[in-house]
Formats: structure tokens, sequence, C-alpha cells
């Protein structure tokens, strides 16, 4: 994997996003505030995606600066850190969200250890996951908005396919997690935080672990 990005827009110009799909979905505050959003991407901006994802081969997240990828994925990014697409999640949840940092980060495989049940770290104020896989006929993998730390105890489960949105206020009660599943996993997770600080430091956190999975690729997976 090299860190080259690219910045190129989309060859046509067109919205990656359909910001339609986002609005229509209900907020749902049990067990916690949460959105589930289905065919967020635009159906004629899929196979750019899949051609233009980052090339990723470990497991664990990746900052965007690490990552080389074509103008299709370059597009989305775009859109994902845009006024429009925060203007909604704003009015959805009812947070102001105009001025806070946002960290951006890639996962493209799943490890078996991977999805163990949390609530992310105080620091996140919002979070957004926005799949990207093809088909998904694994058990394992899906996302699961869970109750209470039982993995068994969900609230809604959503396979992590193309076009398929989660977005959930952080909180002490916003449990989260999947089966083991390990294999491809194709995830964006934009996550809208209180400190600049702290992105600065998850940045040079996951940059280092890049370059270790880059230079030693026998180390184990992380993430």
């Amino acid at each position: 994997m090299t860190a080259l990005p690219e910045r190129r827009p989309a060859g046509d110009g067109a919205p990656v996003l359909n910001l339609g799909a986002l609005r229509d979905a209900p907020l749902r505050r049990d067990p916690f505030d949460f959105v589930v959003a289905r065919d967020l991407i635009r159906p004629e901006a899929r196979a750019l995606l899949e051609r233009d994802f980052p090339r990723i081969t470990h497991a664990g997240s990746f900052p965007v600066s690490e990552l080389a990828y074509g103008p299709g994925f370059g597009a989305l990014l775009a859109e994902l850190r845009g006024p429009d697409f925060e203007a909604t999640l704003a009015a959805k949840f009812g947070m102001p969200l105009a001025g806070c940092p946002t960290l951006v980060t890639v996962r493209g495989r799943c490890h078996t250890r991977d999805g163990r049940v949390h609530t992310d770290t105080a620091w996140k104020i919002l979070s957004v996951l926005v799949y990207l896989s093809g088909g998904w006929d694994s058990d394992g993998g899906r996302l699961r908005l869970l109750g209470s730390e039982d993995l068994e105890d969900v609230a809604a489960e959503v396979a992590p396919e193309m076009g398929a949105l989660v977005a959930f206020r952080r909180s002490d009660r916003s449990f989260h997690g999947h089966a083991p599943f390990e294999g491809e996993r194709r995830v964006v997770q934009v996550n809208w935080v209180s400190d600049q600080r702290m992105i600065d430091r998850e940045v040079a956190r996951h940059r280092r672990t890049a370059r270790l999975k880059r230079f030693l690729p026998f180390l184990p997976r992380g993430g």
C-alpha cells in the first residue's frame, strides 16, 4: 500500500451520495440515538467506487492520508466531508456539527478479532459508517446496534453492503459490534469529534501502524 493519495475529482462530476435516503431514514432513540439508511450510494456511482477503492491488504483502520485511491473514491470522500452531508446529519440528530473537527478512516479487511462490543471513545460526538462491500452472505461482519454489552441484545443489524449507512450519537450506551468475520469488508468511517488534538493523535497512531504493516507484513493484523 502506497501513501500517495489521489485528489482528482470524479470524471463527470455527478454526485455520489443519495442524501434523500438519509433524510428519509427514521431516527431511532432506543437503546440510543441511531439511524440506518439504505441506498446512500447512487447506482451509477457504484462501479466507480468498486474500481477506485484503495487497495488495503491488512485489517485495521487507515487514515485517508495513508492511502492511494482513484477519482471515484476521492469524490465520495469530498461529499462525506462536505457541508450538505454534515447539515443533513445535524438536522437528523438535532445537534450542532458545523465547526467540529472530523476524522475519516477506511477499513478494507476484517480480522476475526475485530468487532468486539464497544461504545466508541468519549471524544467522539457522532459516528458514521458508510459500507462499500458487495453482496453479503456471511452471518459474521454484520454490524449490530445493541441494548447492552451482550452481542445478542440486538436492536438493529446491518450487513456491510454497498450503500448501507449507520450513524449514531456516541454515548455510554452506544454499544455496537459484530460477530467474527475474516476477509474483505469495506467501510469508510467519519467521526465528528470534540478536539482536533485527538484527531492528530489518532492519525499519528494509525500512520505508525500502517507503516509497520507495510514494511513488516508478517506482523499480526490489528484493529
